[in-house]
């Protein structure tokens, strides 16, 4: 006799995921407001009952991504009252004054594909706050989200951020953890720019991880290996800032997830080997206003607006200081070698990749500026708020 199923989680494809989570992005470009988009959530988790669990996800100071797992009837229930160890974690409150709250961004929903994180599963961001509500002032993520906010709000400019951000694939699990055992990473392939071929380890490992993120809303737009050997990057579109940090942190947890599920490991040190290029986080900048591109102009040098080329002339007044942000790591400064096409010179330019600001050749609705000293393994609500603060103030 045939039994229901002892368990029934929810499972949605691909192409409907894309749609749900596409929409939801929309929803938060258009500023919907936040009451709306909350009850709008809420209601459907109560109504969906194959959800057991929603993933509330948080970033240190040095940019580890975290993630608590609340079953739904109790996050339901508790969401004004989420408290988490705040001594715990790098960066964050001492052993004596511990606990820290985490309130829920439901703007920043995400539907998740149940075959990389489990069925029944779905994804929200939140904002840590001091134990009276009051934002947490190492939480870099409501600093780059009240700051972009308040742009909005004084005279409806919106700054738009992608970033390129390049990995290596590396043989076997935990590879980075193992180092010290076998002195040694394992390559998969040794290809190098654009050249793999279609079923090798690396290609199927660039395609499982895009279509994830094309199934998270991303907008992807091409994808490749790097110069490097067994190296890769996936590219998508501009998007607003926060949005934009939000998807570097499920970009590197989508690789790292799909390289395990292959028994490989997915790195995103900037400079894991040494005698070949390392990995970068080119962050591409632009600023508009009621739609209008602010960095484009036509006859600008380089076809780059005087407000674009201002907010160059700040960062590279400030390059030494703020490279501590961008490159804030000891093997982050090893990328740095010109030997290796990484940017180790404080200028910009149209055409050297040398420089620490490109400006890619573009048109009206794709000018903007290309900060290339940027690791991946910086902490991007830091790096992007700590970019535009300088470029604008």
């Amino acid at each position: 006799m045939d039994r229901p199923p002892l368990r029934d989680f929810l499972e949605i494809p691909y192409d409907k995921l894309e749609e749900m989570n596409l929409a939801a992005k929309q929803q938060r470009l258009a500023r919907a407001p936040a009451d709306k988009i909350r009850d709008e959530r809420q209601k459907y988790l109560a109504d969906e009952r194959r959800i057991k669990a929603v993933t509330v996800c948080f970033t240190d100071l040095e940019g580890r991504f975290h993630m608590l797992d609340y079953d739904k009837k109790f996050l339901l229930g508790s969401s004004d009252n989420l408290t988490f160890d705040g001594s715990s974690i790098r960066g964050f409150s001492q052993q004596a004054e511990s606990d820290l709250r985490l309130a829920v961004d439901w703007n920043a929903f995400y539907w998740l594909p149940a075959d990389i994180f489990g069925p029944g599963k779905v994804l929200v961001f939140g904002l840590v706050e001091e134990r009276d509500g009051r934002p947490y002032h190492a939480d870099m993520r409501t600093r780059l989200k009240n700051y972009t906010d308040a742009l909005f709000e004084r005279d409806n400019t919106v700054a738009h951020v992608s970033n390129e951000i390049e990995g290596f694939l590396f043989r076997g699990r935990d590879a980075e953890r193992q180092y010290h055992l076998s002195g040694q990473f394992e390559f998969l392939s040794t290809g190098g720019y654009y050249h793999s071929l279609p079923g090798d380890g690396l290609r199927r490992f660039i395609d499982a991880s895009a279509e994830v993120q094309r199934s998270l809303g991303f907008a992807n737009e091409k994808d490749h290996p790097e110069v490097a050997p067994s190296q890769f990057e996936m590219n998508y579109s501009y998007t607003e800032a926060c949005i934009a940090a939000d998807q570097v942190q499920l970009y590197k947890l989508i690789c790292r997830q799909v390289a395990q599920q292959m028994d490989m490991t997915a790195s995103f040190l900037p400079k894991p080997v040494t005698g070949v290029n390392g990995s970068g986080m080119h962050t591409n900048i632009s600023l508009t206003r009621g739609g209008c591109n602010l960095f484009w102009d036509p006859n600008g040098e380089d076809q780059l607006s005087a407000l674009g080329w201002n907010f160059i002339d700040r960062i590279l007044a400030n390059a030494n200081d703020i490279c501590l942000v961008l490159n804030s790591s000891v093997n982050a400064y090893r990328r740095l070698d010109p030997h290796y096409e990484a940017p180790n010179q404080i200028k910009a330019s149209a055409i050297n990749r040398g420089a620490m600001i490109r400006i890619p050749l573009a048109n009206e609705k794709s000018a903007r500026i290309e900060v290339r000293s940027i690791a991946p393994d910086s902490n991007p609500y830091r790096a992007i708020y700590t970019l535009l603060r300088t470029g604008l103030e």
